[in-house]
């Protein structure tokens, strides 16, 4: 059964303490020098703690300020170019105000966002931004209990109970899928990551399925790949699927997945765009230099980085929440040299 929680704020070390049956001085004790507290002992005060939702204050005992001066921000990954261009701008606009950024990665693995928000929470954060909207409760609550203002990024949902700066991914993906039907093509592969956990693909594979619906065509089980966004992965993944019945086009779910299958192309002497047209999502660095230059929907990284970096400081120093409470940024397609007619149509 679970017990009725009446305290206002935030746990502290005395609910701790009741919670595990010890005393205040050996939770104190637990934290600070834990060599010297029994095992056992330690491991009740650990249970409690996290069940409690307890975040031990590390700045404890130093000058109390009304703010730490760092903002946090939780990425998916920081292992490619995704995010490169977002976070560079998000520290800058952040030096502005005179503030610094902690950044943590969870891989995509977001039962890990709960121990990294109770790291920041640890060190005092004045705010923490978080990429997309799915996210586990227990993160989101240990944030709103202690006050912390957070801010959404990268995806743009009129209805999402956070507040949001991003962009509307199925746009982006009905748009370099149209580009397509509009050449023609109607034997289109789609190359997306599992969207279980990544909001963001989720949206981009219903726009892009959008697309082909409205415009009459199907897109067979067998034309739907499920590949993550890394580049050696994709390549391997479409070294297979092309050499047997490739299609006439192909939809990635972003351009580090389409570099991959552009690269798996070129060793299997396709050529692109005359045999196989490729679509990508993001305008990475690099994609304009590509070989063919990649056609794809540019997300103004940038923007989102110094927008966000704005929104989260102004609510940790207002303790209200932005205005614009949703905030869409521009989306711009991009078309170069990795589309074309179907080859059949140029002979």
């Amino acid at each position: 059964m679970k017990q009725r929680d009446s305290r206002k704020g935030p746990p502290g070390i005395v609910e701790v303490a009741a919670r595990a049956g010890v005393s205040i001085a050996t939770v104190s004790r637990a934290f600070a020098r834990p060599d010297m507290v029994r095992p056992m002992t330690r491991k009740r005060i650990e249970t409690a703690a996290q069940e409690l939702g307890y975040i031990r204050d590390r700045l404890a005992g130093g000058m109390q300020a009304r703010f730490s001066g760092t903002v946090g921000l939780i990425v998916p990954t920081i292992d490619n170019a995704i995010f490169a261009e977002m976070i560079e701008a998000f520290a800058g606009q952040l030096r502005e105000h005179d503030r610094t950024m902690l950044i943590a990665a969870h891989g995509y693995d977001l039962s890990l966002e709960t121990g990294i928000v109770r790291s920041l929470l640890e060190r005092r954060i004045d705010g923490v931004v978080l990429v997309g909207f799915a996210h586990e409760a227990v993160p989101l609550t240990m944030l709103e209990r202690r006050g912390v203002p957070v801010i959404a990024i990268w995806n743009y949902d009129p209805a999402s109970a956070l507040p949001c700066i991003g962009a509307d991914n199925a746009r982006a993906a009905r748009l370099v899928t149209e580009h397509l039907l509009e050449l023609g093509h109607r034997d289109i592969a789609m190359v997306f990551p599992e969207a279980e956990a990544n909001d963001r693909a989720r949206d981009r594979i219903n726009g892009a399925l959008g697309a082909m619906e409205a415009a009459g065509a199907a897109v067979p089980g067998h034309r739907r790949l499920a590949c993550s966004y890394d580049m050696g992965e994709a390549k391997a993944l479409a070294l297979r699927f092309l050499s047997d019945d490739p299609p006439t086009a192909i939809v990635c779910g972003n351009d580090v997945i389409a570099h991959g299958v552009i690269f798996a192309c070129t060793a299997l002497g396709l050529r692109v765009p005359q045999d196989v047209s490729v679509v990508g999502i993001g305008d990475l660095r690099g994609s304009a230099q590509f070989e063919p230059g990649l056609t794809t929907v540019r997300l103004p990284a940038r923007r989102i980085g110094r927008l966000a970096a704005d929104a989260i400081v102004a609510m940790s120093e207002s303790g209200e929440p932005p205005n614009p409470f949703h905030r869409a940024v521009d989306l711009s397609f991009v078309e170069r040299a990795s589309t074309a007619p179907p080859y059949s149509h140029l002979r």
